[in-house]
Formats: C-alpha cells, sequence, structure tokens
C-alpha cells in the first residue's frame, strides 16, 4: 500500500487538473467525474465517521469512484507516495509515525486550504466554512501564514475528578490554587490521595501546569514561549505554576508511587478512587469505557486561578484541535478533496461522529440538543464557559527536542528532584539551543 500509485497519464503536479467551474452549488470546482482516494487513520475513532461522508459525496457526484483506505501507519503508507509525487486527495494524518507536518510545509507538499474556509458551510446557511469551527482551529492548522491542515475533534486539556465521589464526602471542586491546597489536606485526611497522574508520561502534568502559567501571564507568556524568546522561561507565570505544582509534591498530595505508573495504571486507580484528581485531556472518559464503575460520573474541571492577579479568567482553557487532516499539494484531485473536507466538517457529520465516539468535534455547536455523558457534558459546558478564552502552546508540535526537555524537567519538579528555578533555568538552556540551531526550522505566531 505504500508503493506508488500511478495514474496511466503524465503527472501535471495534481491540482492543476482539478477543474470544473466554480458555481454556487459546486464552490470549489469539482470535476463531477474525478476519482477521489481518502486515507484515514483508523484509531480510537474508527473510521466509520469518514466512510459516511463518502457515502454523501458519492451522492453529489454519483460518478465519481472513491478509493478509502483506513490505516493505523499513516506516515509508513504514505511517506513514499509523497515522495513519487502520488499522493491520495486527502490524508487524515493521525496517530504514532504520522507525517511531520512541519516538514510537509516546508517542502510545500501541502495544500493552502484558503478556498475550502471561505466556502459556504455545507448545512450552515450564510456561513463560511471558518466561521462554523470552534475558536483556535483554524490556527492550529496554520504555518507561516498558511492554513494547511483541518482538524476533525477538538480537546479540552483540566483537571478530573468524580462528580459521585465529591457529592458523598461533601467536597467542593476548587476555583482557586489557595482552595486547592486546602481541599488536598482535607481529602489526605479521609484516607484518599488527592492527587495521581500518568508518571511515566509527565507531559500529563504539565498540562495542568503550563495552563495555570497561561492563566497567569495572559497570551503574552504563551507566544513568548512558542516564541523561543530569550528568558520566556523565566518569566514570573511559569516560576508560579512551577512553585504550586512542587508545592503538592512537598506536602505529600501525590499518590505514592505515581512516577512508575503508566496512563492505564494511574487512571485504574484513579477509577477505583485511590485519588481524588488526575489531570488529563477530554479523550479520558471514552478511554475508562469499561473501567470506571457505574455511577462513577466522571467530570473534567478548569485548572484553579494561582492568584486574583491572573491575566485570564479561572474559566479560560487549554484546548486544541486534533485528528488532522490535509490535501496533499500533488493531489490529482484537490478540488475534490477538499469539496469532501467541507462535507465531513458540517454539522451533521460532526454530530454523528460526537453521538458515535463521546467526543467534542471541531465544529461549534455539533453537540446541540444531544444527550451527553457526564465527562462530555463537562467538556462541553468548559468550552462554553470559556467563550474565547481559550489557548493553547505550539511549541509541542514545532520543536519535539523543547517538549521533551519539558517534560523531563516537570518530571523531576513534581518528584522533588529539582526546585522551580532549577526547572525554569533548565527548560529555558533548552528552549535557547533550539533557538541556537539553525537547522531547525522556526515558526512564530
Amino acid at each position: 500500500m505504500g508503493g506508488c500509485v500511478t495514474s496511466g497519464k503524465e503527472d501535471t503536479g495534481g491540482a492543476k487538473d482539478s477543474g470544473a467551474e466554480k458555481t454556487t452549488e459546486n464552490p470549489l470546482g469539482v470535476k463531477a467525474d474525478a476519482p477521489l482516494e481518502v486515507v484515514v487513520f483508523k484509531g480510537g475513532y474508527g473510521d466509520e465517521y469518514a466512510v459516511k461522508a463518502e457515502a454523501t459525496y458519492q451522492q453529489k457526484y454519483p460518478s465519481a469512484k472513491i478509493d478509502h483506505k483506513g490505516l493505523q501507519k499513516v506516515g509508513e503508507a504514505m511517506q513514499p507516495r509523497f515522495v513519487a509525487g502520488t499522493p491520495p486527495d486527502v490524508v487524515d494524518n493521525t496517530g504514532a509515525g504520522r507525517l511531520d507536518i512541519a516538514t510537509l510545509v516546508s517542502a510545500n507538499q501541502v495544500t493552502d486550504l484558503a478556498d475550502l474556509l471561505d466556502a459556504p458551510s455545507l448545512d450552515q446557511p450564510g456561513k463560511k466554512v471558518r466561521d462554523t469551527l470552534l475558536p483556535g482551529v483554524v490556527d492550529d492548522g496554520t504555518f507561516a501564514g498558511k492554513t494547511v491542515a483541518l482538524n476533525f475533534t477538538y480537546t479540552v486539556w483540566g483537571v478530573w475528578y468524580s462528580k459521585s465521589l465529591f457529592a458523598d464526602r461533601g467536597w467542593t471542586y476548587p476555583k482557586t490554587w489557595d482552595e486547592m491546597v486546602a481541599l488536598c489536606a482535607e481529602i489526605k485526611k479521609a484516607g484518599v490521595a488527592p492527587w495521581t497522574y500518568q508518571g511515566k508520561y509527565p507531559e500529563y502534568i504539565n498540562d495542568p501546569l503550563l495552563s495555570m502559567a497561561a492563566k497567569a501571564g495572559g497570551p503574552d507568556l504563551v507566544k513568548a514561549v512558542d516564541n523561543l524568546q530569550p528568558g520566556a522561561w523565566k518569566q514570573d507565570g511559569l516560576v508560579q505554576a512551577a512553585t504550586a505544582f512542587a508545592e503538592l509534591a512537598g506536602q505529600g498530595y501525590l499518590m505514592s508511587g505515581s512516577e512508575a505508573l503508566s496512563h492505564t495504571e494511574a487512571q485504574a486507580a484513579w477509577c477505583q478512587k485511590k485519588a481524588a484528581f488526575i489531570p488529563c485531556g477530554s479523550w479520558l472518559e471514552a478511554e475508562q469505557k469499561g473501567v470506571a464503575p457505574a455511577g462513577f460520573d466522571m467530570v473534567m474541571g478548569t485548572v484553579p486561578a494561582r492568584s486574583s492577579s491572573d491575566q485570564l479568567p479561572v474559566t479560560a482553557v487549554q484546548a486544541a484541535s486534533s485528528e488532522s487532516f490535509l490535501v496533499p499539494a500533488k493531489a490529482k484531485n484537490a478540488a475534490g478533496g477538499q469539496e469532501y473536507l467541507r462535507i465531513l466538517f458540517s454539522k451533521q457529520s460532526a454530530t454523528a461522529f460526537a453521538e458515535a465516539n463521546s467526543t467534542l468535534p471541531a465544529v461549534a455547536g455539533a453537540t446541540d440538543g444531544l444527550t451527553l455523558s457526564s465527562g462530555l457534558g463537562s467538556v462541553r459546558d468548559a468550552v462554553t464557559a470559556a467563550g474565547s478564552d481559550t489557548f493553547t502552546y505550539r511549541f509541542r508540535t514545532w520543536y519535539a527536542p523543547l517538549a521533551k526537555a519539558v517534560d523531563d524537567a516537570t518530571g523531576e519538579l513534581v518528584n522533588k528532584r529539582i526546585s522551580p528555578a532549577d526547572w525554569s533555568t533548565r527548560i529555558q538552556k533548552a528552549a535557547d539551543a533550539v533557538a541556537k540551531d539553525s537547522s531547525v526550522t522556526k515558526f512564530t505566531r
């Protein structure tokens, strides 16, 4: 499947051959009989949602032959085809071993999706596709000023707890860090560990730490970090957040042995009520199906405020889109690829996906009117409460070595091996090394 695919006619660079006339009915100029090839990552969400969108495309263009591939290792299969100049028309570039989007952008291998974003929404009259997406989705797929990927799911990060456990014990989810520390003392007295985390993967506990820092320092703090500004990791908001999480460890509020646990082990212990809080993204509920006991009623809370002088409100959340779809620059049917995405990102398609997968799609209002599980309901409510106060760091996508340095330092911090000052010094050194490395393509926001 990873071999070269040729169409039997001379390669014209693909996108040049996409051509029918653009009309109100056909805003992207799709050639009615042009074949369409769609490659989808077949992971936790399966690929049924993608097949449904293909069926809608087929109804619209009955003479188009559709070739669907659901794969586990997208990068491995697609790399040779990108190199050969014979990529498919749409790729869901997701999963372990996915293609590095920054490299594809540098090599001009991906289509600018501006036409798609400015096309009318399939089923929301009066709106362009870009107007139907949740905050940050367009930005997440934008590199060097061009939007080259559209992400279908929306992930929100926070701190999870069992609503039923809290109700039984009379505990209230804290809005400030002082309240969190006081509640942790109470939880510990009750014989429950206040926190656990996915110790083998310290990025999980990084998320609430970096969320707290973003709330403290506001968007400027986040931009300074992503833009590799000198001294960015020494900003007060970051040092304050590191100090808060060092305090959790110092007071003995992290479940003993958490550092050695995988994500599944830590999450299972939390589901057994051995710990009250666990940090995670909004996929947690789907991941704990069959593990969480009946009536556990997991919900996600937003990261508490560090102090009353925070730049962002306590309702602000770290949110980013994922499940990344792109149209290769050399696609034979680039117009069809974009039309397929217009169908996939319709409200009807997104709603069906939310129902099937207990996951928030990137299309605004897709869960309206649905009866949601406790977890997904809490995520939807958090996104609604945040409004435009969402934020995300981009350094993890842009600079993998820096992401690893941050994760490693945070693991050391919450296991009392380094101080908050050492933490910021270590990470700053790693950020400076990336900034000085001329072989690394730099991005700014």
